[in-house]
Formats: C-alpha cells, sequence, structure tokens
C-alpha cells in the first residue's frame, strides 16, 4: 500500500537529514489525521457558506463583508472550542442566533475550531481568506497557505476552489497551486465549484439549470485542463438553508405561498423592494436569498405539505448532493493517496532545500509505480474531452467516477462475491485489450486503454 511505502520512506529521510527532522516527523503525524480539504476564492465567493452547508450547520461566520480574515481550521472534537495562534490561546465560544460569533484577540495567523460534527470525522475543512481580498493582509494569509514556498509544504491535501464566473485570474490561481516538483501537471487535488450559481440564471426557478450547463461547458474550457479535476455547481446558501431549515421558516414560507402569484412575483423584482419594512422577510431573504423563497414557494404551491420534505427538495435542487458525492469519490475515499502524495511533495521539498538526491529515485518510483494517479489524470482527461475512448461511461466507471469500491466499478449489485467479480473484470480486461489493439485509435486513447487494462487487472481477485 501506497502509504506504507511513503511511511518507509519518511523515517529513512528522518535519519539522513536531521536538519528537517520536525518537519519530516509532521508529515509522519499527518499520514494518519483526517484529510485535509481547504476551500479557497475570491472574497464573497461563499466560502463560508459553502463550509456550512457542507457541515450543516452555521459555524463559520458569514454576513455582507469580508468575513474570514485568517486561515480558519475546522475540526471534529468532542466539545466547542476555538483556539487562536500563534499565541494557543483560547477564545470564548459566543452563538448568537445559532451562529457561531468568533472576535479575535490580537494579532492571528490561524484559527482553530473544534467542533462534534459528524461532517468532520473523517475531514477537516480549512476556510481560506478570499484571494485579491482588498485587504493585503488577508490575501496573504490565503495565497501563503495554499501557494507555500518549496521549503515550506503545503497544509492542504484538497481543495475546493469556488467562481462565481470563469475568470483569468482564476485560473491564474489553480496554476499557481498546481503541484511543482514531483507531482507537476496533475490536478488530481482540486474540485472548482461555480458558487452562487443560482445568480448566474438572475435568481429565476430554473436557475441551475443554466448553471449546470455551464459547469459542463467549463469541464471541457482549454483555461481549465489540467488544473482540476472536475466542476460543479452549487447554490450554497439554497443548500446550508436546507439543511438548517427551521418550523417558523416554513411558516413563512407557507404565508408567502398564500399571497397571490402577480403580488409576489412583483415583490421579488428586487431583494429591496421584497424586504422593505419587513424585518420578518428580510430575515427570510438573508437565509434563502431570492432564488430560495421563488424555490421555496413554488415546491409549496406544488404540494410540499412538510418542513422535512421541502428541507430535501431545497437540498437536492441546490447542487450539494452532487458535489458531496464528488468529494467522496475523488477525495475521501482517495484518502490515503491524496495524503501520501502530500508527504511525497513535502520530502521533495526537503530534497530541495538540502541539495541531496538520495531518496529522490524512492519518491519517483513511488509515484511511477502508484496507478491511481495514473487512473485520476485520465479520469480528469475523460471528463475534459481532450482524450477520447470507446465507451466513455464504462471507462469513468471503471476509473472510479462513480465510486472506488470493485463492485461499482465494474458495475455489479451489492452482494456479488469474489467469482462475479473476477468474470466481469475479466470481461472488461478483455474488452479494453480489444480497443487498445485497434489500428484507428489514436495514440492518446491506446495509452488510455492501457490504463484501463492495468485497472482491470489490479480487480481480478488474487489466487
Amino acid at each position: 500500500m501506497i502509504t506504507d511505502e511513503v511511511r518507509r520512506t519518511l523515517l529513512a529521510a528522518v535519519d539522513l537529514y536531521p536538519q528537517a527532522r520536525e518537519v519530516l516527523r509532521r508529515q509522519l503525524v499527518r499520514l494518519d489525521e483526517p484529510l485535509r480539504v481547504a476551500i479557497a476564492g475570491k472574497v464573497k465567493a461563499g466560502k463560508s457558506t459553502l463550509l456550512n452547508a457542507l457541515v450543516g450547520e452555521e459555524i463559520a461566520p458569514t454576513d455582507a463583508g469580508e468575513c474570514t480574515k485568517v486561515v480558519t481550521w475546522y475540526r471534529d472534537g468532542p466539545s466547542p472550542r476555538i483556539v487562536q495562534f500563534p499565541q494557543g490561546r483560547s477564545l470564548p465560544v459566543v452563538r448568537r442566533d445559532g451562529a457561531l460569533e468568533i472576535a479575535l484577540d490580537g494579532p492571528a495567523d490561524r484559527l482553530v475550531v473544534d467542533w462534534p460534527s459528524q461532517s468532520l470525522r473523517s475531514t477537516t475543512l480549512i476556510d481560506t481568506p478570499g484571494i485579491a481580498s482588498l485587504t493585503t493582509s488577508n490575501s496573504l494569509h490565503a495565497t501563503r497557505f495554499l501557494t507555500p514556498d518549496d521549503s515550506t509544504p503545503t497544509e492542504a491535501d484538497a481543495v475546493i476552489y469556488l467562481m462565481r464566473h470563469l475568470h483569468s485570474a482564476d485560473a491564474n490561481f489553480l496554476e499557481s497551486f498546481r503541484d511543482q516538483g514531483v507531482a507537476r501537471a496533475t490536478a488530481i487535488n482540486t474540485v472548482a465549484v461555480i458558487s452562487r450559481a443560482d445568480e448566474i440564471g438572475g435568481g429565476r426557478v430554473d436557475a441551475m439549470i443554466s448553471a449546470r450547463g455551464i459547469a459542463s461547458r467549463y469541464r471541457s474550457d482549454p483555461s481549465l485542463q489540467g488544473l482540476c479535476q472536475n466542476v460543479v455547481a452549487v447554490a450554497g446558501l439554497l443548500a446550508f438553508s436546507g439543511r438548517s431549515l427551521r418550523q417558523n421558516d416554513f411558516v413563512a414560507l407557507s404565508a408567502l405561498a398564500a399571497v397571490p402569484r402577480e403580488e409576489l412575483e412583483s415583490l421579488l423584482l428586487s431583494a429591496d423592494r421584497f424586504a422593505d419594512g419587513s424585518v420578518e422577510r428580510r430575515a427570510l431573504l438573508g437565509r434563502f436569498g431570492v432564488f430560495g423563497i421563488r424555490l421555496a414557494v413554488t415546491l409549496i404551491r406544488q404540494g410540499v405539505t412538510e418542513p422535512s420534505a421541502l428541507a430535501a427538495e431545497l437540498v437536492a435542487r441546490s447542487g450539494l448532493g452532487e458535489l458531496q458525492k464528488v468529494l467522496h469519490t475523488q477525495f475521501s475515499e482517495r484518502r490515503h493517496l491524496l495524503k501520501a502524495r502530500s508527504a511525497l511533495l513535502a520530502l521533495d521539498g526537503v530534497l530541495r532545500s538540502v541539495g541531496d538526491s538520495r531518496l529522490t529515485g524512492a519518491v519517483e518510483r513511488i509515484l511511477a509505480g502508484t496507478h491511481e494517479f495514473a487512473e485520476l489524470r485520465l479520469l480528469s482527461a475523460l471528463r475534459s474531452g481532450t482524450v477520447k475512448v470507446p465507451d466513455l461511461e464504462l471507462a469513468s466507471r471503471l476509473l472510479g467516477d462513480e465510486g472506488a469500491h470493485p463492485l461499482v466499478r465494474l458495475g455489479l449489485p451489492d452482494g456479488c462475491g469474489p467469482r462475479e467479480v473476477g468474470q466481469a473484470a475479466f470481461a472488461a480486461l478483455q474488452r479494453w485489450q480489444r480497443h487498445a489493439e485497434n489500428p484507428m485509435l489514436t495514440r492518446r486513447a491506446a495509452d488510455a486503454c492501457r490504463v484501463l487494462i492495468r485497472t482491470c487487472e489490479g480487480l481480478l481477485p488474487r489466487r
């Protein structure tokens, strides 16, 4: 297993390079920790809102200004606790109207928030200040964390990058984040999200359909190819309001559903017009936005009569489920791979800084011999359309696009035993061998078929 190989290589490096012993020991400990996923993007891209939606609680502060001023880690813990670094000082845990409030006590370069949450048990989420922030120091916090120099390895194993539209600044940041050295030209640890996707359609009820179409086009956009593994569209505010829907929200939305259609549409022409003179409507607007209110009212008029049913519909239509699936199949199920990769990058930085190449061959051998890296690179190429193979859907599933378990990869139902797995894997092996031998295929397609052949060989039951 790659984790064991990386651990042995790190232990050898600890003995060889005493001057880097502390950095290397931190990497050894990190191998056994939860996956670290950073959420990055420009100011007001919706990073904190999306983090709250993923957790299902309002633990990251959100308001009309720039909220995240320092890199903030959210970890699972037995009880709520906030620690400010570099001082290591504990801060009071204060919640106002259900939201967590964090007041810094002097200068800080990092906050660590421990919070009891099932969503944080396998993944530590890291909220970063906005890229290109109006406050230079805030922007530097994010840039230094995500794109450190060669002597300081990045602390994130994977990144969710939020963008409202694809601008050159987004592509430039993803290019700068792309790994240097041993893992150059890979994008296996980055997912791009079109955040606030409901705004693309002007808050119309069908806005998410337009947003998903744009996300699909971005997957094959030349400026993003090789920079991210996937692109998905998410309405973060809708996702969070759905996951945290309260009874009083449902009552207020039901009252709006009883308002004559033309009158309500006139009110929803603008946020200011809707909220004018009404504290309740202003609060509802902050919770759901214009799109969320329109969608919720439409669903209630169509027959949704229970808060739980409305909550489920809002979350389903927000795009959060698609993002969670992508994070599960590409990050969580490949946790050992991404953490091993982070350790290898850190070790590569040490080798460069000390000017010693005794372990360079071992690092390169691990990367070259780990087939999962090749699988993820091919999966990204298939999504973007830069590589075309026959039976694209079968190829993507075989590479783990829907899950890493052998039954899922082979399209078999639950409960199948080694015999059925062996038969399906052998049939798939023969299919891709035939494709690889097809003289009409391009060289890149034939190389892709050989990656798939090796995947099939790995799925054959061992005797």
